[in-house]
C-alpha cells in the first residue's frame, strides 16, 4: 500500500527512494512515477543512469535546468554504488526540493549504501518500500495479479502456480498474464495451471523431494529419473531436498498450539502445504533430518563438481533420504 501511495503523489519537488531487493516492485514504482510525471508535464526530460557511472559533472547535467523542457527527472539505479564524494550533492538535492525536478534513486537493500540511505531519509526523501515477498505471501500476490488483470484465481490454483513456476515475482506475473490472455474470460483454474506449467523444472524437483521425504522410495527414484531425462539441473534437485528437510526441521520443533497461518509463517511455507508436511514429518526426528541433510550436502558438492557422475550422486542421496525415514 505504501508503494501505491508514494507513487501516486507528484514526483516533482522531491527525492524518492525505491528501497528493497524486489526488483519488480521497484520497476513498477518507477514506471508509476514516470507516468505521473508525463501526465503533469508531457515534455518532461527523464534521464536514467547507474549510480556507478555518475560523477559530479554528470549529476549536475541530469539534474540541472534543461533548454528543451521546463521539467526534468533523474532516475539513478544501484544507489549503493554511488561514489562517496557525491553523497553531499545528493543530500543537497533531497533538501532543496526543486519544484521542477524529480530525483528517483533505487537501492536494492543490504548494508552497502545504507548510511547514505538513512541520511537521505533525514533530509526529507520519501521511501517506497520494495521488500521481498515472503514465501507464504506468494499465492496472495498471484491472486492480486489476476484481479489486476481482470480475472480471478482461487487459493489452490494460486498455490499450484507458485509450485510450478517458482518464487520469482516477475515470472509469476508473466505466468498470470499468459493464463489470463489465453483463457476464456473465466477464473483461472488449477487444471489450467497444470496444463500450462506442469512440466516446469522447479515443480519436478520438488516432486522428487516430496516423495523422498515421504519415504516413497520407488516413486522418488522414478521422479528423479524423469527429472534428469527432461533436463532438470541436478542442483535444483539438491536444493529442493535441502529445502524440504529444513522445512520439516522447523515443523517438528515448532511450538504447539499455534494458528495455521502463524505456524506456516514460522516454517516458511504457505498454509496449504502444512498438511502434506505433517504426513511426511511422522517418520522423522531431528537426528534423522540431520543425517539426511548431510547426505544432501554431500550430493550437492558432488553435482557441483566434486564427482564425475551427478546422476549417481543424486540417486544415492535420494535413496539415503528415503531410507532414513522411520
Amino acid at each position: 500500500m505504501l508503494c501505491c501511495v508514494a507513487a501516486s503523489k507528484s514526483p516533482f519537488g522531491r527525492l524518492v527512494i525505491a528501497s528493497g531487493p524486489e526488483a519488480l516492485l521497484a520497476d513498477r514504482a518507477i514506471d508509476s512515477l514516470c507516468q505521473r510525471m508525463r501526465s503533469e508535464s508531457p515534455e518532461v526530460e527523464i534521464s536514467e543512469i547507474e549510480a556507478g557511472r555518475l560523477d559530479a559533472g554528470k549529476l549536475a547535467e541530469i539534474t540541472g535546468p534543461s533548454l528543451f523542457s521546463s521539467h526534468r527527472a533523474a532516475v539513478i539505479s544501484d544507489l549503493e554504488n554511488l561514489a562517496p564524494d557525491l553523497d553531499a550533492e545528493l543530500l543537497n538535492l533531497a533538501a532543496a526540493q526543486i519544484s521542477d525536478l524529480a530525483v528517483i534513486v533505487v537501492h536494492r537493500g543490504g548494508p552497502k549504501g545504507k548510511g547514505l540511505l538513512e541520511k537521505l531519509k533525514s533530509a526529507g526523501a520519501e521511501v517506497i518500500e520494495c521488500a521481498a515477498v515472503k514465501t507464504w505471501e506468494l499465492p496472495q500476490f498471484v491472486s492480486s495479479e489476476a484481479k489486476h488483470a481482470g480475472s480471478s484465481i482461487d487459493t489452490a490454483a494460486a498455490s499450484a502456480l507458485v509450485d510450478a513456476v517458482g518464487h520469482d515475482l516477475r515470472t509469476l506475473a508473466a505466468a498470470v498474464t499468459q493464463l489470463v490472455s489465453d483463457g476464456e474470460g473465466g477464473p483461472i483454474t488449477a487444471d489450467q495451471v497444470r496444463r500450462y506449467f506442469g512440466g516446469r523444472a522447479e515443480v519436478t524437483s520438488f516432486a522428487v523431494a516430496d516423495a523422498a521425504l515421504a519415504g516413497r522410495t520407488g516413486v522418488a527414484m522414478e521422479q528423479l529419473r524423469w527429472a534428469l531425462a527432461t533436463g532438470v539441473a541436478p542442483v535444483l534437485i539438491t536444493s529442493a531436498l535441502a529445502s524440504g528437510i529444513r522445512g520439516l526441521g522447523k515443523l517438528i520443533t515448532a511450538g504447539s498450539g499455534q494458528r495455521e497461518a502463524d505456524l506456516a509463517r514460522e516454517v516458511g511455507v504457505p498454509p496449504w502445504k502444512l498438511k502434506s508436511m505433517r504426513s511426511q514429518a511422522r517418520g522423522w526426528d531431528q537426528g534423522g533430518l540431520a543425517s539426511a541433510l548431510e547426505a544432501v550436502a554431500a550430493a550437492d558438492a558432488d553435482v557441483k563438481g566434486a564427482a564425475d557422475d551427478a546422476a549417481f550422486a543424486l540417486e544415492r542421496a535420494v535413496l539415503s533420504v528415503s531410507r532414513l525415514r522411520h
